[in-house]
């Protein structure tokens, strides 16, 4: 529980510092994993060939989906912790990561509330695709779980799936949630209720944060000159260690 109440300027820089962190992170675990992937067994690559996959193109496909599993989850991790950030220090009597007991089943033995203000319980998502029945369900009992104990169940979700079948589940959902007295805040109403509820322009602070690190990228670019003018010089320094080794 935190009742401090923060400026702005000051969550945007906290917001910032937590983007570096997240970062930081994402990129080590991107390099350890391609590390790895450097040793792993590819004779699974002879069926990629079979199916016109050149081994470059499926080492490029491996490489990515690996980049994208990381990417996405850190994505969320990252976006679900900024939005817990505007809770925390934009509204009073604010509870983080708050259990309640699953009274409805043996597992899990709780369900947690991302954010628990007042009788508002808060599930945050920054995007959910899924399509797996067992999620729907388990969705389905911790929703009634946090009613029964009181409390209001309200999902905060900030990216729309799109495809058709994740699309009809989280339709589901939104009629679960109004169901029993909830609410369901999706893209667009998901930022606004975030705004109005900590005063705090979440998606605008993120927005400027992107555009200062576009800026960045794009100052450190190399031009394309200077892209020739480098594989040039390592074309040379190729063929002068190649003399020399034939010295």
């Amino acid at each position: 529980m935190n009742d401090q109440k923060i400026t702005e300027a000051t969550l945007s820089t906290l917001i910032e510092e937590l983007a570096d962190k997240y970062a930081k992170e994402l990129d080590r675990q991107i390099k350890v994993r391609l590390t790895e992937m450097e040793h792993d067994d590819r004779s699974y690559y002879l069926i990629y060939q079979v199916l016109r996959i050149t081994e470059q193109e499926g080492y490029l496909i491996d490489a990515y989906q690996n980049k994208g599993r990381f990417l996405y989850k850190y994505a969320g991790s990252f976006l679900e912790s900024a939005a817990t950030l505007c809770f925390v220090h934009g509204c009073e009597e604010v509870f983080a990561k708050y259990k309640v007991e699953n009274t409805l089943g043996k597992k899990p033995k709780e369900f947690e509330i991302d954010c628990l203000i007042g009788m508002d319980a808060i599930e945050i998502k920054w995007r959910d695709a899924t399509t797996d029945g067992d999620h729907i369900t388990k969705e389905h009992t911790r929703v009634r779980v946090i009613q029964a104990a009181g409390y209001k169940p309200i999902r905060v979700m900030f990216y729309y799936p799109n495809r058709e079948q994740a699309i009809r589940i989280q339709d589901t959902l939104k009629t679960l949630y109004h169901g029993v007295g909830g609410e369901y805040y999706a893209r667009d109403e998901a930022w606004d209720y975030v705004r109005d509820k900590t005063k705090f322009d979440l998606k605008g602070i993120l927005i400027r944060i992107a555009e200062k690190n576009t800026r960045a990228a794009e100052e450190n670019a190399i031009v394309p000159g200077e892209v020739a003018k480098q594989a040039e010089e390592k074309i040379n320094q190729m063929t002068l260690d190649n003399e020399y080794e034939q010295e």
